[in-house]
């Protein structure tokens, strides 16, 4: 009791947000023992002094580049043919977390996973100095594989390449052969944020890199929600369908701060140089090509604080006519559940899609009991039935984009190390319009009436399992 008691008031004394606080309150007390350990070990944004200090260096590193890029007018962004919202996002996303909108890139925008994967072997055969990856899973088989010996063809020509991969999430493809073929090759392998017992002493050990980017010769990148997996032979046996997904191929000025974030991430697990890495990689600023003007937004413990989530605030408060989203996990915490609400009460004709079936019990529950919140607002809901939809996106106005690895769930918004771009370009708008607009062909609506009648057990359930939403 008198240890529970501790913890408690060190609960509120972290000041994290009420429902944050709340459930854990409710954990430390109703389940003696368990409890508290739970919270010692997840219970706070924790991590290495290392860590923090690698992440503090590095914020010094990129303002240095920053002010190469405003020399070389790579900040130069035209705001009036963006508008308004556009412009303080901007602002926003500088002051918060440091990272600017820089002009001038071309997207090419994929739906297909077959497409995807088979793009990025072509673009690492296609590369002459450097090859950076970074996924949270790498899974065997299907084209996934084609992508590795693409890898390994590229390191044995003299290419460097550098790979990234989280410890946890990755698990079972570290147990493989797979990572041993690519060491043999000359491949630069690394674990992401590895797990074990003195880590969980220093810092959390569920605190994952939930990035995925790829970054060829410092003149092409690809980011989006995809994992290095084929649908096709990834997770079959839970019931759920294939992953539905998308990445975004890009040139020109965005290429540099998606290379930075990987860079960065790569740094935090070695004790490579910044400067020695730029020069074997032969990184570079990238110029201007093209009309889209983009915002790399990273996020995750120690980086940046809420930056992501005021950003994705400021986007869905900013909306006049329409709004959409696609998340394959829903679970808000209360800004953003009540920003969605009320985008719909003031006129905004918001649209929320989300697979029907989705990995994860608990969340899958917990992520339904917010339906009637959204329902009740006007907010029209689709569930995805032609697999598990996995893209994380946002569209404002046709105007305004969101796209990248971040889901709508307290985890990804405030445990995982994310990257999400902002787009300001009215063609990516239409082009990952169109994109949702194919989800919702392929969705069925939710009726609110219907909903509001499934059985007292679900609802009770649901709501239950609502109150530990802020530890899912």
């Amino acid at each position: 009791m008198v240890f529970a008691f501790i913890l408690s008031v060190r609960v509120v004394m972290k000041r994290p947000g009420t429902g944050v606080a709340l459930a854990w309150l409710l954990v430390i007390n109703a389940i003696p023992i368990v409890g508290e350990l739970i919270y010692l070990l997840i219970g706070e944004r924790r991590i290495s002094w290392s860590r923090r200090q690698g992440i503090r260096q590095l914020r010094a590193d990129y303002s240095e580049v920053i002010e190469h890029a405003v020399h070389q007018g790579l900040l130069v962004v035209d705001w009036e043919k963006h508008g308004e919202l556009a412009k303080s996002m901007g602002q926003l996303g500088w002051q918060l977390v440091g990272s600017p909108t820089v002009c001038g890139s071309t997207y090419e925008l994929f739906g297909e996973t077959d497409d995807i994967l088979r793009r990025i072997s072509r673009d690492i055969d296609g590369a002459q100095r450097s090859v950076l990856m970074e996924f949270y899973i790498w899974g065997n088989g299907g084209l996934a594989d084609e992508v590795l010996a693409a890898v390994i063809r590229a390191q044995e020509r003299g290419v460097q390449c550098c790979l990234l991969i989280d410890a946890v999430g990755a698990r079972p493809w570290w147990k493989g052969n797979q990572p041993a073929k690519l060491r043999a090759a000359g491949v630069e392998l690394r674990p992401a944020l590895p797990v074990g017992l003195f880590r969980t002493l220093v810092g959390r050990s569920d605190l994952r890199l939930h990035r995925k980017i790829v970054v060829i010769d410092s003149e092409v990148s690809w980011t989006g929600s995809m994992n290095l997996v084929d649908p096709k032979f990834f997770k079959q046996n839970i019931g759920v369908g294939e992953w539905v997904d998308a990445m975004v191929r890009l040139k020109g000025s965005v290429v540099s701060p998606l290379a930075a974030t990987m860079i960065g991430d790569w740094i935090l697990e070695g004790d490579d140089s910044l400067s020695e890495l730029v020069s074997r990689h032969q990184l570079h600023l990238v110029d201007s090509v093209g009309a889209a003007d983009i915002q790399v937004i990273p996020s995750g413990p120690g980086e940046t604080n809420d930056g992501l989530l005021q950003m994705i605030l400021t986007m869905i408060n900013g909306a006049r006519e329409e709004l959409v989203l696609t998340t394959p996990y829903l679970v808000p915490d209360e800004s953003l559940l009540r920003a969605i609400r009320g985008a719909s009460a003031r006129g905004v004709k918001v649209t929320v899609i989300v697979p029907q079936k989705v990995d994860s019990i608990m969340t899958g529950f917990a992520s339904r009991s917010y339906y009637e919140d959204l329902l009740s607002s006007g907010v029209e809901l689709y569930l995805y039935h032609d697999g598990l939809l996995h893209t994380k996106s946002i569209t404002v106005d046709g105007h305004v984009s969101m796209f990248g690895t971040v889901n709508f769930d307290m985890r990804s918004l405030w445990l995982n190390y994310e990257v999400a771009l902002f787009v300001y370009d009215d063609g990516f708008g239409g082009k990952l319009r169109e994109l949702q607009q194919a989800y919702l062909d392929r969705s069925d609506r939710v009726d609110c009436d219907s909903w509001a009648k499934r059985p007292f057990g679900k609802r009770l359930l649901e709501n239950t399992l609502r109150l530990l939403s802020p530890l899912l």
